[in-house]
């Protein structure tokens, strides 16, 4: 089928998106591409409808579990065949997946990045007829992108492996240096670039300092009507924040990575199906939910950098309708925020000692541990060790970049039965316990090929076939598992940690140092620009946020505070604009004083020319030298 005829088979489309046709073509002429697309724009289809138009199956690579099995399930829904290997899976459910992908017509195999190198799936690879290799969050890639994943450089290894298959990179947001980073760390030749605009005409960006935020949050919500999402940096901040807009009569609740899996779900699908007005959460909050009649987003606290900002403010109005992303802030958090890179970036001296104390809480002797998951409960581990709460935080991520262990508070591993015993033995067991028998017979007709693998079972759909309790089928597994008939793993949703090295003498522990320091350097001036937009007062934010990300075509938006403003003293933005555009004209040809200027510019009114000059010079855009002559910055 065309692209077109897939398009509209599949996804009940017509018309692609802008940019998306023009990347699916490149990547069906066998091109490396990166493809820079807003949040809610549409990548995915990207590297779905080329992988449909050719033979074999699409390698997706993404760090996030939750969006992986939320696209398989999306694909299945479809009738196309879909898989992911991710973090927690036994080593026989992994075989068992990829012996599926490899016989099956398997059109797409999901895998986290730590998965690229193990020797499962290198033994594999050459079995699997893999026609395109795509890369979500890409800028995980990038040692100076905000979210930088060691795990992620694996990929570059694919290519000698895989000659001649294109790689597609997706991001939703990437400045110019994490853009050309990407390119070099995936190996790309001569790689096609596509680039949505920033710009978002439909979101107006502003900015407020306050003293009582929840007054002006809940001063918001009343005069904005429709779903919204409030972000805060602290669990604590999500439900306290969440109990007042309800005492003020706006259903909220409350959202964070501390919950668990099942509530989680459940405030989620409240939200999303409207039951529930405003989702109060951390930044846990958001990833893969594709919910575009969201009319505001506030950030009750600042985020620490624009790429954040900028993912999280836009998903509000991706059904293109007129709605609204508010920072608040008070001043003692932007001194709080200069003090954030000593924090973050805490010294060697203190991972080590943060390292051994994990160590010795999770009771791993040396020489040992790695490829192993183990419970973690990160409120008790600060409590018995006496370590500062960001400094367990920010130690543990320093060794999640390093490659020495992962961190993960939203994993989920459902619960695994295997049968353990020989079949003659089974019936013998059954006439001896025949309170049991329903259940053994349950569990053979539901769960094919429960005797030769571990299966995932949910004990709540045993139970609804057996019409009896949840809580009375557990006991009656585990007393199964106890007579060694089946093989029972209960669920786990609590945080784990994952040790991909053993155990080493503390002073053995090793950084790198110098990238770790650029990285800190780089935090550093993320943070400044997050200070720079909350205080630009002239320019258009919609501009400001562009430019960040190289995207230097924005017009002003004439919708942003800072638009209004403009508006207020009787310049529009298209004034603005064509003003702007009038001086850069004359003095890019030559050098004009300043008193001269207004004599070129005949048709424009002598105070709107020096408000747009005014501005241009505090943005240093232009200046004046010592003789008044008007030059290009």
């Amino acid at each position: 089928m065309s692209i077109h005829h897939i398009l509209k088979a599949y996804w009940g489309h017509y018309n692609f998106r802008p940019l998306q046709e023009d990347i699916i073509r490149s990547v069906l002429n066998g091109k490396d591409a990166l493809a820079l697309m807003p949040t809610g724009g549409g990548k995915s289809l990207c590297f779905q409808v080329p992988a449909m138009a050719k033979e074999g199956l699409c390698l997706v690579i993404s760090p996030l579990i939750a969006l992986m099995k939320d696209q398989v399930d999306n694909l299945r829904k479809k009738g196309i065949t879909a898989f992911a290997i991710y973090s927690g899976m036994t080593r026989k459910e992994v075989i068992n997946i990829l012996k599926l992908a490899t016989n099956s017509n398997c059109k797409f195999l999901y895998v986290s990045p730590e998965r690229l190198e193990t020797n499962l799936f290198q033994e594999y690879l050459p079995a699997l007829d893999i026609n395109l290799i795509a890369v979500d969050e890409a800028h995980c890639i990038s040692q100076w992108g905000y979210d930088f994943r060691p795990p992620y450089l694996r990929i570059a290894a694919l290519r000698e492996e895989l000659p001649g298959i294109p790689i597609l990179a997706l991001t939703a947001s990437a400045t110019p240096a994490v853009q050309k980073d990407i390119c070099e760390k995936l190996n790309f030749n001569d790689p096609a670039i596509f680039s949505r605009s920033f710009e978002r005409p439909n979101l107006s960006y502003s900015v407020f300092t306050v003293d009582s935020k929840i007054n002006k949050i809940t001063e918001i919500l009343q005069k904005v009507t429709g779903s919204s999402i409030v972000y805060c940096k602290s669990r604590k901040r999500t439900k306290e924040i969440s109990d007042l807009l309800n005492m003020h009569g706006i259903t909220a609740d409350f959202y964070h990575a501390g919950l668990p899996q099942e509530e989680r779900m459940r405030k989620q699908t409240a939200w999303i199906n409207n039951a529930v007005r405003t989702i109060v959460c951390t930044n846990a909050f958001g990833m893969g939910i594709d919910k575009p009649d969201v009319r505001v987003v506030v950030h009750a606290d600042v985020p620490d950098c624009l790429e954040n900002y900028y993912q999280e403010a836009g998903r509000a109005g991706r059904d293109e309708k007129k709605s609204y992303a508010v920072l608040l802030y008070d001043h003692k958090e932007l001194i709080d925020l200069q003090q954030l890179p000593d924090i973050r970036f805490p010294t060697l001296e203190s991972i080590r000692l943060v390292y051994e104390a994990l160590m010795n809480y999770l009771q791993i002797p040396s020489g040992s541990g790695e490829g192993n998951y183990y419970n973690f409960d990160f409120t008790d581990f600060v409590k018995k060790f006496r370590i500062d709460i960001n400094l367990a935080i920010y130690a543990i991520k320093a060794l999640e970049q390093e490659g020495w262990c992962s961190y993960s508070e939203q994993i989920f591993l459902p619960s695994r039965i295997q049968f353990v015993t020989n079949k003659s033995w089974l019936y013998q067991f059954e006439n001896d316990n025949p309170k049991l028998e329903p259940l053994i017979k349950t569990l053979l007709r539901t769960y094919e090929g429960i005797f030769d693998i571990p299966v995932s079972i949910h004990e709540k759909n045993i139970a609804y076939l057996l019409r009896r309790e949840e809580a009375d089928i557990i006991p009656d597994l585990k007393r199964l598992h106890a007579n060694a008939i089946i093989e029972y793993i209960p669920k786990k949703d609590s945080p784990q940690i994952y040790l991909m090295l053993n155990r080493v003498r503390t002073e053995s522990l090793r950084i790198n140092m110098a990238a770790y320091d650029k990285r800190k350097q780089q935090f550093i001036e993320r943070i400044n620009k997050i200070q720079e937009y909350i205080h630009v007062s002239k320019q258009c934010r919609s501009q400001f946020i562009a430019a960040y990300f190289g995207d230097d075509k924005t017009k002003p938006c004439g919708i942003c505070d800072n638009c209004l403003k403009q508006k207020d003293h009787g310049l529009s933005a298209d004034e603005f604009d064509t003003i702007m555009q009038s001086v850069f004209k004359i003095i890019r040809q030559q050098p004009v004083p300043s008193e001269a200027l207004p004599q070129q510019l005949p048709g424009i009114k002598k105070e709107k020319l020096y408000k747009v000059l005014d501005f241009l010079q505090s943005e240093n855009k232009i200046y004046i030298d010592k003789e008044g002559y008007i030059k290009p910055a």
